[in-house]
């Protein structure tokens, strides 16, 4: 199914959803007492949930009830009693009023956002979300006002994605924020964020960020209505996201590239990608993608192009390297020995002659135990993690080899391989060639080299037939684009890029 028709089908689903939700809203009463009962039979047992009800007398010698309902801890203490309970109770003008309006109160209030509804379920949103909610007796709207003030990490250089040139600005969980860092890079009118809540109990802020004029819309509008249908009750990471948008769920290659680089998602921005923001957590992410920008850095771009060029060269044998190298040795050592020298067959032979398994088990053995390190440093503090891994990777090496139970080469080759794992600038890649290195152990151990030819072929076949949101996942390699050639495995000096590639829409192909 092409993705306009996949596009259609999702469409006529969601406007399905958004006429049943419409349908089941409920509006809020005119008498203030109404509006009380419902909410606070609606909030039972939820004591930092604070209903604040203010009196002030008016000219007519009667009294006029306002309520304010926040949450504790998710609101601006100073804003709510400096902006908004000190000019209502403070104002004289409304001494010589017959009655409150919302228009009146628009006026006193001195908040910077203030939004109007008639319905209970976007002030329960909004009271969740950190603002607060004012109602008047007789009237039969509400007053959204943007009182939003949590604690929340401050902005620091990314963990997972370090680099020696380039910004150390790295997103943080709060959204707000996250689009403030892009916006202040971007300063461009054309940089539309569309927000969205998603789960149905968690509502979730999700904001989809794009440059209009620059975007390939028929993608833009399959995320949003995918984004729409979602129908989960909690999200709580980008990750949750990601499963719902990408095609080929079974597939063991990412088709949606994370990052936690502002940067990083402003360059893919002006590439006409789509970039989804998360509340609640520091990973943005970005679509179409294929192979290539996964195995590219924000620094291949900061460097001149002759050091990025070989930077990202050895990135790609390091890809190799990572899944075929284990392979290799297993293939030669069982099925291919005159293809080495035969001094160099003669010292693995004696260094093997004390082992009692096959290579393919040495292999299998010392993969196991690299997982096992990797899985329990990540899993530590850092500073314990480190010394564990450095720790446990020498002592078990050194025992196992003096045990006679693995060969110097296979450790050798085992610690070559995970050095080429840990060269990727996204952490997401690794769990795919950790995944490959597997099944081209097997297939070597069982049919030698021609296993590797089959195994390759297989995961070429596959990642051919792959794509993101309509993007092929090999772009510009299969199928060809020369255009796009100039920032594939190699790229031109920055002059060179006159042209935005492919994932562009075709009416702002040029970069200016």
């Amino acid at each position: 199914m092409s993705l306009f028709n996949k596009f259609k089908k999702i469409k006529s689903s969601s406007e399905k959803n958004h006429q049943s939700n419409d349908e089941t809203s409920k509006h809020i009463s005119k008498k203030i007492h109404h509006n009380v009962t419902y909410l606070k039979d609606r909030f039972k047992d939820c004591s930092d949930i604070i209903f604040r009800e203010l009196k002030r007398n008016l000219s007519t010698n009667q009294s006029a009830q306002i309520l304010l309902v926040f949450t504790d801890g998710l609101v601006d203490s100073s804003t709510v009693n400096e902006n908004i309970i000190k000019p209502i109770s403070f104002y004289k003008e409304l001494r010589k009023q017959d009655c409150i309006n919302i228009t009146l109160l628009q006026e006193i209030i001195l908040t910077n956002n203030i939004k109007t509804t008639k319905k209970f379920d976007e002030i329960i949103n909004s009271i969740l979300s950190g603002d607060t909610v004012l109602l008047i007796d007789g009237s039969d709207e509400a007053l959204l006002l943007s009182t939003r003030g949590w604690e929340s990490r401050a902005v620091e250089e990314s963990s997972v994605e370090s680099v020696i040139r380039g910004s150390k600005e790295g997103f943080i969980e709060d959204i707000r924020t996250n689009t403030a860092m892009i916006r202040r890079k971007l300063k461009d009118p054309n940089l539309k964020i569309k927000d969205l809540k998603v789960g149905s109990r968690s509502k979730t802020s999700v904001a989809v960020m794009f440059v209009e004029d620059i975007v390939n819309k028929e993608v833009l509008q399959y995320a949003l209505e995918k984004l729409e249908i979602i129908n989960i009750d909690g999200i709580f990471d980008s990750g949750y996201i990601e499963q719902f948008l990408e095609d080929s769920t079974f597939s063991i290659f990412p088709q949606i590239q994370v990052t936690e680089r502002p940067d990083k998602v402003c360059g893919n921005l002006l590439e006409g990608r789509v970039a989804i923001l998360v509340d609640g957590t520091p990973d943005a992410l970005i679509f179409p993608v294929g192979l290539v920008q996964f195995l590219q850095s924000p620094e291949d771009y900061y460097e001149r192009f002759i050091f990025a060029n070989i930077v990202r060269f050895i990135r790609f044998i390091g890809f190799i390297i990572a899944t075929t190298f284990p392979a290799i040795y297993v293939a030669v050592t069982t099925f291919h020995q005159d293809l080495l020298p035969a001094d160099f067959v003669l010292d693995i032979a004696k260094s093997r002659i004390e082992v009692p398994f096959p290579p393919i088990v040495e292999a299998l053995l010392m993969e196991g135990t690299i997982e096992l390190l990797r899985e329990a440093s990540a899993r530590l503090p850092s500073r314990i993690g480190q010394t564990i891994g450095i720790v446990g990777a020498l002592v078990i090496g050194d025992a196992a080899v003096r045990a006679g139970i693995i060969s110097p080469v296979m450790v050798i080759v085992v610690a070559i391989t995970a050095i080429g794992s840990y060269i990727f600038p996204h952490f997401s890649t690794s769990y795919s060639v950790r995944f490959i290195r597997l099944p081209m152990l097997i297939m070597a151990a069982t049919f030698g080299a021609f296993g590797i030819v089959i195994t390759w072929a297989w995961i070429i076949a596959h990642m051919c037939k792959l794509n993101s949101f309509g993007y092929p996942f090999l772009a510009p390699f299969a199928p060809i684009n020369m255009k796009d050639m100039k920032d594939a495995a190699l790229r031109v000096p920055i002059g060179g890029f006159v042209s935005r590639p492919t994932p562009a829409s075709s009416n702002n192909k040029k970069r200016k």
